[in-house]
């Protein structure tokens, strides 16, 4: 692989592990009705398993409670039933043509497991962000021996990648932080 090869592949898998930790932490829990939190549920509609948000619109006109409309009334009962399923906490309640489902704040206890969580979240994407930034180095080393780029050029592109990793670090860390922000605020 060429210098500039090895560094696109770098930064784009970083990129990737980012992207990832975006969107688990969308789906962590606040003390305020998200979309995000049911989203992802997958419901046994139509003979497989689909995501809520392909089977229905998902709003909050308030801060505590997310409303579903699903484009199919006979499939309410079984987008209900994921939810239960779902294990999230919550209770939704439908009244035939569309499931509201009623946030309850989060106790002080929750929240703490909540942030627990971004942080597991938070250290398995920068770790991930490592392992890549050891696969680039390896690269670089690697097309040092088959002499397609040169001992100075290895070590400028190592610092390139070790720029990348601390860029997306620091991105990760901001989103962990306002992340925690959120599921702290009371």
């Amino acid at each position: 692989m060429s210098y500039d090869q090895i560094l696109a592949d770098a930064e784009e898998r970083m990129d990737k592990a980012t992207s990832v930790l975006s969107h688990s932490l969308a789906g962590i829990r606040t003390g305020r009705a998200n979309p995000g939190l049911v989203e992802s549920v997958r419901v046994e509609a139509y003979g497989s398993h689909t995501p809520l948000k392909q089977l229905a619109s998902i709003g909050t006109p308030e801060p505590q409670q997310i409303v579903i409309r699903p484009y199919d009334t006979s499939t309410i009962k079984d987008i209900e039933k994921a939810i239960v399923a779902g294990d999230l906490g919550l209770n939704p309640q439908n009244d035939g043509r569309i499931i509201r489902i009623n946030v309850p704040p989060l106790s002080t206890e929750v929240r703490k497991k909540m942030v627990a969580r971004i942080k597991e979240l938070t250290e398995e994407a920068r770790i991930s962000i490592r392992n890549i930034r050891r696969d680039a180095n390896k690269a670089a080393d690697a097309a040092e021996k088959e002499k397609s780029i040169s001992e100075d050029d290895r070590d400028r592109l190592k610092e390139e990648v070790q720029e990348l990793t601390k860029k997306f670090e620091a991105q990760a860390t901001e989103l962990a932080k306002g992340r925690e922000a959120e599921v702290m605020e009371e």
